[in-house]
């Protein structure tokens, strides 16, 4: 039975039974117990047999992340089973590794779908627009029509004098937009990879430029975005944002109209517009 004493090491020693020597490559004969030897593992892991099995027995002392590290890929851990490694093994989660837009799914898709009066948009942690539905397309950016490289949120923010025009106060959504673009590339281990989107839009807008010197963050979470739509004229949509468990790299935008009035405009365009 688990005890909080040795909650690291009970982790340990279930995640290890539950491997099949077989599918490894590793004999399977004289095995009084099910899944992988101690030895076994500190192999794959490449660190010392007496070292993890001190791990298991709880008076190893507290291991390195990397140790952790090469211990979840030994026993093929998933990522919310390396999560929770890190967890009892460190106290805190372990060091998120970008994975892109990557393993977008039809059922995520789906859910989009689902809501036909609500625009809703998935986005990268670099704020790339990769999934949408139809609401989204009519009152938002019909994304479709853009190349895939032309779908970031922060270009079209800064660099889209049509995306700029209908926004009723375009300094504060912008310096909204870079707050919370900064903590979403962080949290998901971006930093790398938004330097040349940055470098490029710090080229391109000065105001840009004088938002990111200034280093503020801030959760995206919730709010009301109201904008002029150059059919619909003024509306208002209260937004709500959502993580996507498993997937620090991915967030879900859902806009709601915030009056009937404006769920009835949006629902009059969306049934008015030919299917996009």
């Amino acid at each position: 039975m688990a005890t909080d004493a040795n909650r690291l090491g009970d982790y340990l020693r279930t995640r290890r039974t539950k491997l099949d020597p077989a599918s490894l490559g590793l004999p399977t004969q004289r095995r009084r117990t099910p899944g992988l030897r101690r030895e076994e593992v500190a192999q794959r892991a490449h660190i010392s047999p007496t070292w993890y099995t001190w791990l298991e027995q709880g008076r190893g002392g507290k291991a390195s992340a990397d140790v952790l590290d090469r211990i979840a890929r030994a026993l093929m851990l998933t990522e919310v089973e390396r999560e929770h490694l890190f967890l009892i093994g460190l106290g805190r989660p372990p060091e998120v590794h970008y994975r892109g837009g990557d393993g977008f799914t039809p059922r995520l898709q789906r859910l989009l779908d689902a809501m036909p009066y609500s625009p809703a948009i998935v986005r990268t942690a670099t704020w790339e627009v990769i999934a949408w539905n139809r609401a989204a397309a009519v009152v938002l950016t019909d994304y479709g029509t853009l190349p895939p490289g032309q779908r970031n949120i922060l270009r079209m923010i800064f660099c889209n004098p049509h995306v700029r025009a209908i926004q009723f106060d375009w300094e504060s959504v912008a310096r909204g937009v870079v707050a919370a673009f900064r903590v979403d590339a962080a949290r998901a281990g971006a930093d790398r990879e938004i330097t040349p989107l940055v470098e490029e839009l710090c080229a391109r807008s000065p105001d840009f430029a004088r938002m990111w010197r200034e280093n503020d963050v801030q959760l995206h979470g919730d709010g009301v975005k109201r904008m002029c739509h150059p059919v619909l004229g003024p509306i208002a949509l209260e937004y709500s944002s959502f993580a996507i468990d498993g997937r620090p790299d991915l967030g879900m935008v859902v806009y709601t109209p915030a009056t009937d009035t404006d769920r009835n405009a949006i629902r009059s365009l969306v049934e008015l517009k030919p299917e996009l």
